[in-house]
């Protein structure tokens, strides 16, 4: 087994979307695509050159294949422990303008990755690789899934893996005390933290603007790097002391799903390619920019593509 410059561990699902701004309880058909926040940060990651895994556990059955399948043709490597237990993980989109709004509705109790213990996976491939990496979401599934978290954490630090975290926080999954209290728990060994501002505030507690919320975090939890991103105001990034800010390149949007992964992706990428923190955010604000221009949850962006924007400073969006 090669090293792999990222790994990447947590559940994908299969999403379901009715037509246009159809609603599910009318629509007679629905598109099927794949996407989980960590495989779409593997993918985005690999087409900026690197080697990407995506690590889960997925029930032997058409729509587990279907689901790894899809990251395969993606161009991410895919090593899983297949189950015969649980189920595959399923979300259904409604889109709609305002005041409707877009509406995510969860199926993914009793999943085969909820049961997924760290002696079931590839210690070694996390050990070896560059960077290990996961999200908020994979904890709160389950009980289980905290563990093997925690977990796979620890053998990434034990092999001298980078560790990465998207914080990632679903309402729909835990309340923000329960979030607090698992994600803090493992900021010891997170060299690289994610998080939205508005989740640095309702769940952590922690109160200022997007430079301060990053310092802040940098400086109490003892973490290498810490992104902070603002939405539509683009992104903060706190390393050794220093903040950087990089405003979000103006884009028509297509799909906002996915936006975040790709922005970590390609950050994490920049990074590992020997980037400054501050070239690594131009390169994710960018290939955030181009992922709301394609349907679906994956940034099937380009190199080339992404170069154009922070060049020519997001015009070619705008044409």
């Amino acid at each position: 087994m090669s090293e792999d410059d990222l790994v990447a561990f947590g559940e994908t699902m299969l999403r379901l979307s009715p037509p246009g701004n159809e609603r599910i309880e009318s629509a007679d058909e629905f598109e099927v695509r794949a996407g989980g926040a960590e495989s779409n940060v593997a993918i985005a990651a690999q087409r900026l050159g690197l080697s990407a895994t995506w690590l889960s556990k997925v029930p032997e059955t058409p729509l587990g294949r279907r689901a790894v399948g899809e990251l395969r043709k993606a161009g991410i490597e895919t090593d899983v422990v297949w189950s015969h237990r649980g189920r595959q993980g399923t979300y259904y989109l409604e889109r709609a303008g305002e005041p409707r709004g877009a509406n995510v509705i969860y199926d993914r109790e009793n999943t085969a990755v909820s049961t997924a213990k760290a002696r079931e996976l590839d210690l070694e491939r996390i050990k070896s690789a560059s960077v290990f990496f996961t999200t908020g979401i994979t904890p709160a599934l389950s009980s289980t899934l905290r563990d093997t978290t925690a977990s796979l954490i620890k053998a990434a630090q034990t092999g001298g893996t980078t560790t990465a975290v998207d914080f990632n926080y679903r309402r729909k999954l835990w309340s923000p005390e329960e979030a607090k209290e698992t994600m803090t728990h493992l900021f010891p060994g997170i060299d690289l933290l994610v998080i939205a501002a508005r989740d640095a505030r309702t769940v952590l507690g922690i109160e200022g603007d997007p430079r301060q919320l990053a310092h802040r975090l940098g400086s109490e939890y003892d973490l290498d790097t810490v992104v902070v991103t603002r939405g539509a105001e683009g992104a903060v990034g706190w390393h050794d002391g220093v903040v950087h800010e990089q405003p979000a390149y103006e884009t028509d949007t297509v799909s906002k799903v996915g936006t975040g992964d790709a922005f970590t992706g390609a950050f994490i990428a920049r990074r590992l390619d020997g980037d400054d923190v501050s070239t690594a955010l131009e390169y994710a604000a960018a290939t955030a920019a181009l992922k709301r221009t394609i349907p679906g949850d994956i940034a099937l962006v380009t190199e080339d593509e992404i170069e154009a924007v922070v060049r020519e400073g997001g015009e070619t969006l705008s044409r």
